[in-house]
Formats: C-alpha cells, structure tokens, sequence
C-alpha cells in the first residue's frame, strides 16, 4: 500500500511557487515595457533572490532539495530512458526532473546577470551598467531580448508538458506533491527534514540572500 513520504520541504515548495508567480511578471511587465519595467527590474532582482537561496538550500535543504540527490551519471540517466529507474528517481527530481531544474538555474542567472548589466538605450539600464564596457551593455540587452527569453519560455513549456505527460501517461502527479510536500511511495524512502528548525533556517538565509542582493544594486547608485 502507498505510504505518503515527504519528499519536499514547505522553503523548497514556497520557492517554487514564488519562482512561477515571479516569471509571469516578468514576462507581463517585460512586454507591457515603458513605466512596467520598474517593476520588472524589482521582479528581476527577486528572482535573482530566490536562486540564491535555492543554490544554498541545494547544499543544506531538505533530502531531496539537495544537489546531492539528483546529480546522476549519465549511465545512470541512460538507464531511466530505458525504463531501468533506479527507486530514488521515483522519489525527488528524477533525471530528466534534474537535467530542467540545473538547466532552468543557468539560464535565469543568465537573464538576471545581463538585466543587471543591460542598456536598451530606451526606458532600463541595469544597475551596473556602469562596471562594463557600452559594448558590452548593449549585448547584454541584446541577449536579454533576443535569447535568454525565449530561453526561459521554451524551458517552461517542457516543463508544463513534462508535467501534464507524467500525469495523464504515467498517472504520476508532479503537481500535489509541490503543494503538499508528501508523495506516496510504493517503497520506503527516507523523508526530507521540514520542521520548524530548518523552516527558520531557510528564512534566515532567504533574508541574508536577500541582502545580497540589495548589496548589489545599490553598488550602481
């Protein structure tokens, strides 16, 4: 009988869904352009946030929010295309999971990287525009606009569809576990640790991420 484990912790959840309401803004307020771009500047900087926690609660989260977990070996990877899972791709990211979430990392830094040194000559200048080179600004813009949007939107299809497949295929609901925390399992598993020690833990150093980020900003005024 499926016994519920839980598999992710409320800071890995509140991530999640912070990180989803965060990319709808920026891509409303990306394109509303003009005056919305304050708030796509701000809705940038929170992004650039919660990947900085979520890299340090890779290292120091829940079982399965740490790197650790869902690093696999590409013989590994080559086994669970064949329909070898091995038990712990059954429980966190398995590695199709791992490859999107490393993936969707890289290319939001990315995007938050070149908005912070960007120049679009017309309504934003990143903050620290003034460190590089006008050259090197403008191709910043240009990859923010032409490639690292529609990076992050192709990204966010697979994923949407990778969800809806495993849902309706495989009859595997990615999404309640992302809500709730707990997945049944028809195998024991160890459970990730969500109390309220590691629940405080994270918001100590979501604040400190934070004021990193702030640090940041204010180096261009």
């Amino acid at each position: 009988m499926p016994t519920p484990v839980r598999v992710w912790d409320l800071p890995t959840r509140m991530f999640h869904w912070a990180l989803v309401a965060c990319v709808i803004g920026l891509v409303i307020s990306g394109y509303r352009g003009g005056a919305a771009m304050e708030w796509h500047a701000r809705i940038g900087y929170a992004v650039l946030t919660l990947l900085l926690f979520r890299i340090v609660w890779g290292f120091v989260g829940g079982r399965w929010s740490r790197f650790g977990s869902f690093i696999y070996s590409p013989r590994s990877v080559m086994n669970y295309l064949r329909g070898q899972a091995h038990p712990d791709h059954l429980v966190g990211h398995n590695p199709l999971g791992a490859g999107s979430v490393f993936a969707m990392i890289v290319v939001l830094l990315a995007q938050v990287g070149t908005g912070l040194i960007g120049d679009d000559e017309i309504s934003f200048t990143g903050p620290l525009n003034k460190f590089v080179e006008s050259s090197q600004g403008l191709a910043a813009t240009w990859y923010h606009k032409r490639v690292g949007q529609w990076l992050i939107l192709g990204l966010v299809a697979l994923h949407i569809c990778a969800v809806l497949y495993y849902l309706w295929k495989r009859n595997d609901n990615l999404i309640k576990p992302m809500i709730d925390g707990d997945k049944a399992l028809e195998s024991p598993a160890a459970a990730s640790r969500d109390d309220l020690g590691s629940r405080v833990a994270a918001l100590v150093i979501f604040g400190l991420c934070a004021g990193c980020v702030t640090w940041v900003v204010k180096l261009g005024s």
